[in-house]
């Protein structure tokens, strides 16, 4: 099992010499990854349901100051030089495809081969109006093919695409990222038409366990969740032991609700032994990457809830 953790692209620590510290620090403390997360721009006026709430509220507190996803993750490459950096996940139809796909090799390049693009088609019909992207409604679409142009920008000496969103031929596109064939893909999302997308084109799949309408927030229903990717793959055609499973958890521990809504126990509740058992169980059904969390509003406390889940959970494990 590999583990990561959250970066800040807003709020109290999102400071330059905040998210430095807290890199470096993770690096330090022996964690495999960093994630980053994406918005470029919050409207004031949100009508779309957020998912991962059971109201269907944004947070309060995710407005104001943020930064933009792959720059943070490209400033943070240069001050680390092991720790992988994971956009998690990147809001496909946000950026025209050719411009996205020449800064992620730019970034594979420069990092030393160490991008994992996770990816998601998008929730916030206002955020991607605003940023003049297709329509909201093509989003799935939109990322599919996103993607399948990425592919080719990525791997083919003389790239060729002619699709619904973006064509293009007669191109140099170079240097190649690092990583072959190309980074990591991780596939964001719950719903079927993320694990049909993870399926078809994912070399991960990347939920997160707290969504009301999906969830897979116990054992029984994470293990559903996976064995459906398991059929879906096969369906698609492909190996289904190729395709990862990456788990994210916001919250662990005695301050977890015990149970979920059909009464199984909750994943990650319970005592930090409970936590370690399951780290075991999901790594059992094939979870090869988990990133937590931390509550923390400065760097110091920050870096002490990563210090402690390293000696209490990852190193029992």
């Amino acid at each position: 099992m590999k583990f990561g953790f959250n970066m800040p692209t807003a709020g109290p620590l999102y400071g330059a010499a905040d998210i430095t510290r807290l890199a470096i620090a993770g690096e330090a403390l022996g964690f495999d990854y960093l994630t980053f997360s994406d918005h470029v721009v919050i409207p004031n006026d949100i009508s779309t349901r957020y998912p991962y709430t059971d109201t269907g509220e944004f947070p309060k507190g995710a407005s104001g100051a943020r930064h933009e996803q792959l720059i943070e993750l490209t400033y943070i490459a240069a001050k680390t030089n092991r720790i992988r950096l994971v956009t998690s996940v990147m809001v496909v139809p946000h950026r025209p495809p050719v411009l996205t796909a020449k800064m992620l090799a730019t970034i594979d390049v420069l990092s030393g081969g160490r991008l994992t693009v996770g990816i998601g088609a998008g929730w916030l019909k206002e955020e991607i109006e605003a940023l003049g992207a297709p329509p909201f409604a093509e989003r799935g679409a939109v990322t599919d093919e996103y993607i399948a142009a990425f592919k080719e920008l990525w791997t083919s000496d003389a790239p060729k695409f002619r699709g619904t969103y973006t064509q293009f031929e007669n191109l140099d596109f170079a240097p190649k990222p690092v990583q072959r064939p190309h980074p990591p893909i991780w596939v964001g999302g719950e719903s079927g038409p993320a694990l049909r997308r993870t399926a078809a084109l994912g070399d991960a799949w990347y939920p997160i366990g707290t969504n009301p309408s999906h969830p897979l927030d116990s054992h029984k229903r994470l293990a559903n969740g996976i064995a459906r990717l398991r059929q879906l793959t096969a369906a698609a055609g492909r190996d289904p032991g190729a395709v990862g499973v990456t788990y994210r958890v916001q919250r662990y521990g005695a301050g977890v609700p015990a149970t979920v809504s059909d009464g199984e126990r909750r994943l990650f509740s319970g005592s930090l032994g409970d936590v370690v058992q399951d780290i075991r169980d999901l790594s059992a059904l094939g979870v090869g990457h988990l990133d937590v969390g931390f509550s923390a509003d400065t760097v110091d406390g920050a870096i002490a809830e990563l210090k402690a889940f390293t000696e209490q959970v990852r190193a029992k494990v």
